[in-house]
């Protein structure tokens, strides 16, 4: 009889034949919940703050937010574009799930 694999083994294994898939999902994940934590954040800390959270939650999500203002209206408040740019991280991460699903490089199941 074979060995058991176990559980951990599979999820690696898992993770590592779809990193191409793994990991820009993951590093827009971060970027989409940072933007929602820098929108809920800003609520609280002035927008000139030294706090190093939230010096950290711009320094990661600025760049991704000069991109987003290229398709926003520039009336557009602050937190409104942070929120933006959360809906349009989201879009983002189905959009490469679904072509990596169409291209056949996402298989669903065995």
């Amino acid at each position: 009889m074979p060995p058991l694999r176990r559980e951990t083994d599979r999820v690696q294994s898992s993770f590592w034949s779809v990193w191409y898939i793994s990991l820009p999902n993951f590093v827009l994940a971060m970027v989409m919940y940072t933007m929602l934590g820098r929108a809920v954040l800003g609520l609280f800390v002035d927008p000139n703050s030294k706090n190093y959270i939230w010096r950290g939650f711009c320094a990661i999500t600025d760049p991704f937010l000069k991109v987003i203002t290229l398709v926003t209206p520039k009336a557009t408040a602050p937190v409104v574009l942070w929120l933006f740019g959360f809906v349009w991280m989201f879009w983002l991460r189905l959009f490469l799930f679904i072509v990596f699903f169409a291209t056949g490089f996402l298989k669903v199941g065995n």
